[in-house]
């Protein structure tokens, strides 16, 4: 289990992620050109946007911080249970700070609608949304980004259970360099 042979098809190969992160990484980054006060501070939440923010960082042409915060809600299946908790916080100090919460996926909405608010209460000053894949299909909750925050997505994401470049399911997958659509007979 975990192989290549599980992937019923390729939706974004490494080559067209590449080239789209650098795309968000560039608009990112002129959209935040004199935000003050520097740093800016990039939030992934671990542990599927752990390739995403690696590589949008790296081209990130601002000076900034990074930090992680961990939020369950998935457990081993392949649905959100609808209330995510967090169950790791930052360590660094975000007060006075724009932040730009970076997601592996966003689809009920509810892990975002979760966090913004939790980061607004520590005192960020702006809060950004940066997601690879924006699945608005399943949209359930209405978030609302802070200050001058932005909504940043890679890729519209159909309705089907997605793999690899940092997502996984049951912790396998997230090694591959694609991102694919898990066969179903995977997860029945």
């Amino acid at each position: 289990m975990g192989s290549e042979a599980d992937i019923e098809r390729i939706l974004w190969t490494e080559e067209e992620i590449a080239g789209r992160v650098a795309e968000l990484a560039a608009e990112i980054s002129d959209d935040l050109i004199g935000a003050a006060p520097p740093p800016l501070v990039f939030v992934g939440v671990a542990t599927g946007a752990f390739l995403f923010l690696a590589d949008l960082v790296r081209r990130i042409t601002l000076p900034l911080a990074v930090d992680f915060v961990r939020v369950e809600s998935y457990g081993s299946g392949t649905e959100s249970n609808g209330a995510p908790k967090i169950s790791s916080d930052l360590k660094i100090d975000i007060r006075g700070k724009h932040v730009v919460l970076v997601e592996d996926i966003v689809d009920t909405g509810n892990t975002v609608s979760c966090l913004i608010p939790h980061l607004r209460t520590k005192g960020a000053i702006s809060v950004s949304v940066c997601t690879f894949l924006d699945k608005p299909a399943r949209r359930k909750v209405h978030f609302e980004l802070v200050g001058e925050g932005k909504f940043y997505r890679g890729f519209e994401c159909p309705d089907s259970f997605v793999v690899g470049y940092g997502m996984d399911y049951d912790e396998l997958y997230r090694n591959l360099p694609y991102v694919g659509v898990l066969n179903p007979e995977m997860y029945k």
